[in-house]
């Protein structure tokens, strides 16, 4: 049996990362301070916001030059254990 590899990635590299929070109207703001914990150049100005069809959630695409994978792996733990986050791609 062999184990799946995960895709490979050439560093540096623009990266979207996707995530989904309830409507809050600090939401933004919160989360794009984890992102530029992680990644100093991001800029908020960039941030893709969608709301759901019913009002209730927003999704936010952070696109972050990314340098490593590590960095990536940092940040998507960092977001992932924010209580504002309900799902991450």
């Amino acid at each position: 049996m062999t184990t799946p590899q995960q895709p490979v990635l050439e560093f540096p590299l623009d990266f979207p990362v996707k995530v989904m929070g309830r409507q809050h109207p600090e939401l933004e703001d919160q989360l794009s301070a984890v992102v530029r914990e992680h990644a100093p150049d991001f800029d908020p100005a960039n941030v893709e916001k969608r709301a759901s069809s019913g009002g209730k959630y927003v999704g936010l695409t952070f696109t972050v030059r990314a340098n490593s994978r590590e960095q990536l792996d940092n940040l998507y733990r960092a977001l992932h254990g924010h209580p504002m986050v309900v799902y991450l791609l």
